[in-house]
């Protein structure tokens, strides 16, 4: 629900018009320039209430975001493209329109293309202020187990999510940061820690979204430090194996996923900075980090709060809408820390044992020449002993050496049977893997077995 407070707030807080908000392919563009565009763009947005931006540049998707609210009109943001999403939401959101770059995927929709086209002549420096209660962005769950659930942000909770995100990791102690982001900026992730982060802390984002291991590089060594990676424990691993030499960085920063000790430590020393971790949701929004080497426990963020009752531990404070329920179990410490165990839908019982999807996971990723790997527990059939399933990456490893080696690591009720050797995991651009696409290529490996 929209917050109650309607105090205008600063769509950036960029003190000076020299100061930079984006690296591009075309230079820096420095905070005038990005009021200019902004002004520019929202003249042309067409009379809606929604838009859908699925713009690939970073830059772009955050003029498009900042013309938009100046505009009044809230931005769409589903977890995917696909055909029947974006068919449910012209069914909900009639006279939707798309805004698009060339980079944009392909969409169904009328499309509206961003561009750079503010005259910083006539544009005055002053940056919009946006009422707090305005609507500015809906987040859609990915809907994997039933109608993707939309979540309503005004603009003083995401306002309030950068602030207080740029705090927790202590950012104000790396003035004139530049971040560049593997996560795409339509994520929640990839939304807060890369562009909001950067225009409620006064930093720059590159407008890319590089992938492997040597455009990651490559991005980061033509930044100025200080500098940030923000990215997923599946690229950190990419580039922990990659002979590509990264550039030295402040601050390494990782979400969507567990992050095994060893990666972490192994990052670090080749980064030579600290790997932070965000925990959160797209109910939630962000709401805790940690650094893992130092300590396991995860400490709440920005006066957010969490309690138990029957049904689960749910979140509210901060920049949190409303209260929500968080789908982890989680362990309170103390009323600033806590103990993450999982996903309550990742855990599973198998003769009388108890452990998680994800626990399963870090464990069979540790293993040695494992680039990649993941467990699946299929749908209930008639079989009246359920067998985990499992997928890995390994090139020049056999699976029954995998296997040898997870015995050392997991009981044996929770060793997978069967365990399929694939040359890729059907990621999605955020680093996870959809149950569904896990059960789609179960399905195609049915008929092979790679255990002796």
């Amino acid at each position: 629900m929209p917050h109650p407070d309607s105090t205008p707030l600063p769509l950036f807080v960029h003190a000076s018009p020299d100061l930079p908000v984006a690296f591009t392919r075309d230079g820096i563009v420095n905070a005038h320039q990005f009021v200019a565009d902004v002004h520019a763009f929202a003249e042309r947005l067409p009379d809606a209430p929604h838009i859908l931006n699925a713009c690939g540049d970073r830059y772009l998707f955050a003029v498009g975001f900042g013309a938009a609210l100046l505009r009044g009109q809230r931005t769409l943001l589903p977890a995917n493209h696909a055909p029947a999403t974006i068919d449910r939401l012209t069914r909900t959101h009639p006279g939707l329109h798309a805004l698009t770059d060339a980079l944009s995927p392909a969409v169904d929709l009328p499309e509206l293309t961003v561009t750079r086209e503010g005259d910083t002549h006539v544009t005055a420096f002053d940056a919009p202020a946006i009422p707090g209660d305005r609507v500015a962005a809906v987040l859609f769950t990915s809907g994997s187990t039933g109608e993707p659930v939309p979540t309503v942000k005004s603009w003083a909770l995401l306002a309030a999510s950068g602030r207080n995100e740029a705090a927790a990791l202590g950012l104000a102690g790396l003035p004139a940061l530049a971040i560049v982001g593997t996560v795409p900026p339509q994520h929640s992730y990839g939304l807060e820690s890369t562009v909001l982060i950067a225009l409620q802390g006064g930093f720059a984002f590159d407008a890319g979204r590089p992938f492997f291991p040597a455009d990651i590089c490559s991005a980061l060594a033509v930044l100025p430090r200080p500098r940030m990676l923000v990215t997923t424990p599946v690229h950190l691993r990419a580039l922990v194996a990659s002979e590509d030499h990264p550039p030295e960085v402040d601050l390494l920063l990782s979400a969507t996923a567990p992050l095994a000790p060893q990666l972490a430590a192994d990052a670090e020393q080749r980064f030579g900075a600290p790997v932070k971790e965000i925990y959160g949701c797209s109910e939630a929004g962000q709401l805790a980090t940690r650094h893992l080497l130092a300590a396991a426990e995860w400490r709440l963020m920005g006066n957010i709060g969490l309690r138990h009752d029957e049904r689960g531990t749910w979140a509210s404070g901060g920049h949190v809408p409303g209260e929500v329920l968080l789908a982890d179990v989680i362990e309170l410490v103390d009323r600033e820390r806590f103990i993450l165990h999982g996903r309550t839908a990742d855990l599973i019982n198998i003769a009388g044992k108890r452990t998680s999807l994800a626990h399963l996971d870090l464990q069979l990723n540790t293993v040695e020449g494992v680039r990649d790997g993941a467990f699946l527990m299929p749908d209930d059939a008639d079989d009246r002993v359920v067998r985990l399933v499992a997928f890995v990456v390994a090139p020049g490893r056999t699976a029954r050496e995998i296997l040898d080696a997870l015995q050392e690591r997991i009981d044996a009720a929770f060793l997978p049977r069967p365990l399929h050797l694939v040359d890729s995991l059907p990621r999605n651009p955020t680093g996870k893997i959809p149950r569904e696409a896990l059960l789609e290529l179960a399905s195609q490996l049915s008929k092979r077995r790679d255990l002796p």
